[in-house]
């Protein structure tokens, strides 16, 4: 028994010595212990900086999106500006009438301009600027001025006559003859009566063909009834009817603006200044006055 004792301590000795890793001795057997090394944290490390990586790669991914989506962004508004000045400036150079109210506009801001800086200065602005007109110029605006003047005053109605020459005045200066269509039918008209042999063509002594009328049929007078064979153009006749319904619209307007109102309807006005401005008032705040005033009308009003 004693020498067995020291086999086993002899083996445990070369045991502990040269095995790797360590056992530990439970009766007659022996267990091994797994040995504990550390080879998770080199992966759990390398994988933190994988990761790392890729996330810094992801954002630089997308800032270049990003600034590549600011590039074309630029790029388009650009494209697009470059358009649109082009497109005003043909439409400058194409539309008259937008020039003409970029040149009143213009006008009209020097002119504001000077005379502050005329009244600035303590000068008399309506006599600095009669420096740049001559004598004619300065007669030619007075009388149209004295001319708008007097249309302003005469608008009032004063019998129908002198109302029938003012709408026959204004259609006039609104009328734009086509004055090529006139000589051409003239002229056809001349060519007609000639081969009928109401007209006989005679050449003066200058050379001037003259016309002459044998008979008295081709020129108009009171018992003359030529006229109705001549039929209008469509323009000139539709020109027609929306004349005659402006002109409608226009005795409706007046009629209205006279006064076809309720003759029941309260007074509240002096003059017609007064109810212009109550009407204004009233179209304003009616929505919010209605129930007190009905309520001062009732006796309720606390």
């Amino acid at each position: 028994m004693p020498a067995q004792k020291k086999s086993r301590k002899g083996t445990r000795a070369v045991t502990a010595e040269t095995a790797d890793p360590p056992t530990e001795v439970v009766g007659e057997t022996t267990t091994e212990q797994p040995a504990t090394t550390d080879s998770t944290e080199p992966s759990s490390t390398e994988d933190n900086k994988d990761t790392s990586t890729d996330s810094n790669a992801a954002k630089t991914r997308e800032r270049l999106e990003r600034f590549r989506a600011l590039q074309a962004r630029a790029k388009a508004a650009t494209e697009r500006n470059l358009k649109e000045t082009t497109a005003e400036s043909q439409r400058l150079a194409t539309d008259p009438t937008l020039l003409s109210s970029i040149s009143r506009k213009h006008a009209f801001a020097s002119h504001n301009l000077l005379k502050a800086d005329t009244e600035a200065a303590g000068e008399d602005f309506e006599r600095k600027r009669a420096w740049d007109w001559t004598v004619e110029e300065s007669e030619k605006w007075d009388g149209r001025m004295e001319k708008k003047q007097k249309n302003r005053s005469d608008t009032a109605f004063q019998d129908y006559r002198n109302d029938a020459l003012k709408v026959y005045e204004r259609q006039m200066r609104q009328m734009q003859p086509n004055l090529e269509d006139y000589e051409k039918e003239k002229i056809a008209a001349v060519e007609r009566a000639a081969a009928s042999g109401g007209l006989e063509i005679v050449e003066a002594e200058d050379g001037e063909l003259v016309a002459v009328d044998k008979n008295g049929t081709f020129y108009s007078t009171a018992d003359s009834t030529s006229f109705v064979e001549n039929k209008p153009e469509r323009a000139a006749v539709d020109r027609l009817v929306a004349d005659l319904r402006k002109a409608e619209e226009v005795r409706l307007r007046k009629r209205r603006d006279r006064g076809r109102e309720d003759e029941d309807a309260d007074v509240t006005y002096i003059n017609d200044k007064n109810k212009k401005f109550n009407q204004q008032l009233a179209r304003f705040y009616n929505k919010y006055t209605a129930e007190i005033r009905d309520s001062f009308e009732r006796g309720t009003m606390i």
